[in-house]
């Protein structure tokens, strides 16, 4: 972890004991208390990882230090630690999570009082206060309380049913398997699919933070067993969330895998549809396909940098309703303007009612782009150096800076290729009107920034 920087794309993240540490965690929390200010009223909460309640506790100390109230609120997903935190009008939140990130890593994001993560510009404040020593601490007669906070999952449960139509949704008796990655997925959405009268089985639903199951990531290469028990069972679609399950990935009755991008887009229709000229606020990592369905369906498309943060600030900043990431993550404004897996599994079964389509014959109706991913180690000190001779090699195509370095080719293919905020990596993400194309884009730009590593 830099000595210089303690937030990355999406919070503080670091393994376990190493990168990020309990001693780190006290500080951090009081840094945050510190920003927050005396008395305020903190909600926390963790998802299913093993160092969870160790780092919860750790923050809790530093939070308490500063003279800050903290809500503990237990085990629940990311969206609903958010909207407790709205829903109860707390100064703020603190979530302990790594979110796709593997068992040996954990986290600590911070919630402002709308619910959305705070900005980058105030995460630039609290790491002021860690790293030059501004840290304060209240008197031994004016330490923050420590209290227990109930049933935030069962109020965002709720919540969610005031956005969809649970009357119509419920006619058509739908069938779900959900894969809760053996963390905080489990927790709401399975009750809430059962009241809102769908079947549900689940899988990788135990709450285990070693992720026997799978890794955290729902990637295709790891949904095989979710597809597979969608197909063996006949269920009309199949969920898997992320580890603090703030993002979904979909499977159709066939069993087949859907990135976020053909789902959001799924989305993005019907919400243009009721309201048109709405504007759609997505990264420069999505796919031509949502470019395409804004502007058949006449909205009004805002690009951004890369990260939940970025998205959810900018919907804060103009006011739109409608935000998604490739990577599963859907920001419904009308609920909570931030990532919330349940709510996108809500909207998409809402759409299936009220279309009469399943999921398989939503996505046929979308132009087909072919999406890839790939990744290579680089070192966080070589990231800099290499987003900049890369792009020194492909200034002279159709080249956007706005994250990293993308290019768009005449054939409707592209490829954006850019740091990850989270881990020592590069990110690659191609696509193409044909899988082949867009395998090979993967295959020769990981050798141009492999080449490129061994010179620098």
């Amino acid at each position: 972890m830099s000595i210089k920087k303690l937030f990355g794309t999406n919070g503080v993240r670091g393994l376990v004991n190493k990168e990020l540490t309990v001693e780190m965690s006290i500080k951090i929390g009081a840094a945050i208390g510190t920003f927050f200010g005396k008395k305020k009223n903190l909600l926390l909460g963790y998802d299913a990882r093993t160092s969870g309640p160790m780092f919860a506790e750790a923050v809790t100390s530093g939070l308490t230090a500063t003279g800050c109230n903290v809500y503990f609120a237990g085990l629940a997903s990311t969206p609903a630690i958010q909207y407790a935190v709205k829903n109860h009008k707390m100064d703020g939140g603190i979530i302990i999570s790594a979110s796709h990130n593997p068992p040996e890593y954990n986290g600590i994001k911070t919630i402002w009082s709308d619910g959305i993560e705070t900005s980058h510009e105030q995460e630039s404040e609290i790491e002021d206060i860690y790293f030059n020593n501004k840290i304060v601490y209240a008197a031994w007669d004016k330490l923050g309380d420590i209290r227990k906070i109930q049933g935030i999952n069962e109020e965002y449960k709720d919540a969610i049913k005031k956005h969809v139509n649970i009357d119509r949704i419920a006619t058509k008796k739908f069938h779900i398997v959900v894969d809760a990655a053996n963390s905080v997925g489990g927790i709401s959405l399975p009750p809430l699919l059962r009241e809102i009268g769908c079947k549900c089985t689940t899988i990788n639903a135990n709450i285990d933070g070693t992720f026997p199951g799978r890794l955290p990531e729902p990637r295709p290469e790891s949904l095989g067993p979710l597809s597979a028990t969608v197909k063996a069972i006949g269920a009309d679609m199949g969920v898997a969330f992320d580890g603090d399950a703030d993002r979904s990935i979909f499977t159709d009755s066939e069993g087949t895998v859907y990135w976020g991008d053909k789902t959001f887009a799924i989305v993005i229709k019907q919400y243009l549809i009721k309201n048109p000229g709405a504007k759609i606020v997505t990264p420069v990592s999505s796919s031509s396909l949502i470019k395409d369905i804004v502007e058949t369906y006449n909205g009004e498309l805002v690009w951004t940098k890369v990260g939940s943060v970025t998205v959810s600030q900018k919907m804060k900043e103009l006011n739109a309703k409608l935000g998604g990431e490739e990577n599963g993550g859907i920001f419904y404004g009308p609920h909570q303007a931030v990532r919330d897996g349940a709510m996108t599994t809500a909207l998409l079964l809402d759409i299936m009612a009220e279309t009469g389509k399943t999921l398989a014959q939503l996505v046929a109706e979308q132009p087909q782009y072919f999406i890839e991913k790939g990744k290579i180690n680089c070192s966080n000190e070589k990231k800099e150096k290499l987003q900049q001779e890369i792009y020194k090699q492909v200034k002279e195509e159709n080249v956007s800076t706005i994250d990293g370095v993308k290019i768009w080719f005449k054939d409707d293919s592209a490829i954006l290729i850019r740091a990850s905020g989270t881990e020592p990596v590069f990110r690659l993400y191609a696509e193409a009107k044909n899988q082949e194309k867009a395998l090979n884009l993967i295959e020769e730009y990981s050798a141009k920034l492999e080449k490129i590593l061994t010179t620098i």
